[in-house]
């Protein structure tokens, strides 16, 4: 297995970033350690940075990297612009990381005489080398063109910064089956409702650890989604089966500040807990996919069409800006799929 490692910090916590060759059956090997995890941010493996893993992937031999005082210092002021224009503290480290990643690759090099011909040097001899997903490709063009945007860097033109061909990759979906599967196989009333609301509403995982009680219109049947993606509010409708089911929830919970609290009163539940709890539901339905909590999402999606609502109605329950996000779900849906009748059968 030829692979390259080194030490990165992800949500805040140390691990140890896996690059390899992109091939089924290195991934398969990758996933037998323990706690390995696929971040479609940072587009690499990762696993947990402890002395095994040190040992196995001889990180100690590789010096962790930081950047030279003065493009710290860049870095510092455009993550305070960022927070200016008030950008989600996801999409700050998203760019912010992204930004530091290119900032490495040229810590020799003074900012203001970065120019186009560097960038691409980076991508062929660090994204494309790597063999980085072309999406994280596009998180380091946004970050830099927003940064040297700002910075407003004479050596460099933003214009003719491009763009990689972006993948074509369909939504992950679950049959309605499997879904019932994971929905019921919790006892636990709380970890039971946060994954039922997240299907049952097509939420993100952040518009659920950001819901607040007073969020919950009963009356009406509809959750108010605060400043979710592009800052923006919207409505989703609510099941009478799961306002039974949060009603149950707040009962037995009382939460204070957010629906869904973790040990510490007055604190959201850790959106990693969260991804346990998914993991937990799988192990319990023996489900083998490798299911993430969007998948849930994306599987509300496509059952609504299925089940005939409008693609105008979905996208505006899921906050999509534009209609060609949506329309993706009309690739992956069954019904539409199984009414098509193949010619070989009138031969």
């Amino acid at each position: 297995m030829k692979w390259k490692a080194e030490l990165i910090e992800h949500r805040n916590v140390k691990r140890i970033g896996i690059w390899f060759e992109k091939n089924p059956e290195l991934i398969q090997k990758i996933k037998k350690f323990n706690d390995a995890k696929w971040s479609s941010t940072l587009g690499v493996w990762h696993l947990p940075d402890n002395a095994e893993n040190r040992l196995k992937f001889k990180i100690d031999a590789i010096p962790e990297k930081v950047l030279v005082a003065d493009k710290l210092k860049h870095l510092n002021d455009f993550t305070t612009y960022l927070r200016t224009k008030r950008y989600s503290e996801s999409t700050i480290k998203t760019y912010t990381e992204a930004l530091k990643s290119f900032f490495i690759f040229y810590n020799h090099k003074s900012v203001d005489s970065i120019n186009n011909e560097d960038v691409v040097c980076y991508y062929e001899h660090h994204i494309i080398k790597n063999n980085l997903s072309s999406s994280y490709q596009n998180q380091i063009v946004n970050a830099i063109k927003l940064y040297f945007k700002t910075l407003q860097n004479p050596a460099l033109d933003i214009n003719r910064v491009y763009r990689p061909k972006r993948e074509k990759v369909l939504p992950n979906v679950l049959s309605k089956t499997e879904i019932k599967q994971i929905l019921s196989a919790h006892r636990n009333i709380k970890h039971n409702t946060m994954l039922s609301l997240i299907y049952s509403c097509g939420l993100r995982r952040s518009e659920l650890l950001n819901l607040k009680p007073g969020d919950i219109d009963s009356k009406r049947g509809l959750i108010l989604i605060r400043q979710a993606k592009g800052k923006k509010d919207r409505m989703v409708p609510l099941s009478s089966k799961i306002l039974g089911m949060l009603r149950e929830y707040y009962r037995l919970y009382k939460p204070a500040t957010w629906l869904f609290e973790g040990q510490q009163t007055g604190r959201p539940y850790d959106e990693r807990s969260l991804a346990s709890v998914l993991k937990q539901a799988l192990k319990k339905a023996g489900i083998k996919k490798d299911v993430s909590l969007h998948w849930l999402r994306h599987s509300y999606a496509t059952h609504l069409l299925e089940n005939g609502t409008d693609l105008r109605y979905i996208q505006e329950i899921l906050g999509h800006n534009s209609s060609k996000t949506t329309e993706i779900y009309t690739h992956v849906s069954a019904k539409s799929l199984q009414s098509i009748k193949s010619p070989f059968d009138d031969l």
